[in-house]
């Protein structure tokens, strides 16, 4: 049987349709780099004010970022001159991006960039051990995100307690300078 040219538009019709979303699908389906994501996070450089809270955030807040050691690392330093202050590191092990969280709890939870979850303005961070608590049992931080949302950066903060998860830690930010 043949076929005319005008039964084989609405088969040419949808392949060209279907192109940019097959695009699109396989752009998100790509893990993000490590070296790419922490060249994003250098771009945090500088204060951010915004607010904070457990849960939903609510109280004011601000964020240091600061790009150190000949750029291999850079600091997050949450709520600066306060008791309440941390630090989080930056830096990249053998192309993977990871972190450690200094907290006020005392202890120092590291987590290692998810490539499968993240896009390049989602970083989502999995729980990869740590110091000085025992993750079965102690209160910590145990996973986040960092997402770029236009002008404003949030985050979340997932808490573990007796080895499961018993809240979150959200921040809303934008750039000060």
């Amino acid at each position: 049987m043949t076929r005319s040219p005008l039964s084989a538009r609405p088969a040419v019709a949808s392949a060209v349709l279907l192109v940019p979303w097959l695009l699109a699908s396989s752009a998100t389906a790509q893990p993000v780099d490590g070296k790419a994501a922490f060249e994003r996070l250098k771009s945090l450089a500088g204060t951010w004010e915004g607010q904070a809270g457990h849960g939903q955030p609510g109280q004011a807040a601000t964020v240091t970022y600061r790009v150190a050691s000949a750029g291999s690392v850079v600091e997050e330093t949450l709520f600066p001159g306060t008791p309440h202050e941390m630090v989080s590191m930056y830096h990249l092990v053998d192309g993977q991006l990871v972190m450690t969280h200094y907290c006020a709890m005392a202890n120092q939870p590291r987590m290692r960039l998810d490539t499968k979850a993240s896009t390049p303005d989602r970083l989502v961070f999995a729980f990869d051990g740590g110091t000085n608590f025992d993750p079965a049992k102690d209160t910590h931080i145990h996973s986040g995100v960092v997402e770029w949302k236009g002008d404003s950066l949030n985050s979340s903060w997932t808490v573990y307690s007796g080895g499961k998860e018993a809240g979150q830690n959200s921040f809303v930010l934008n750039r000060k300078h």
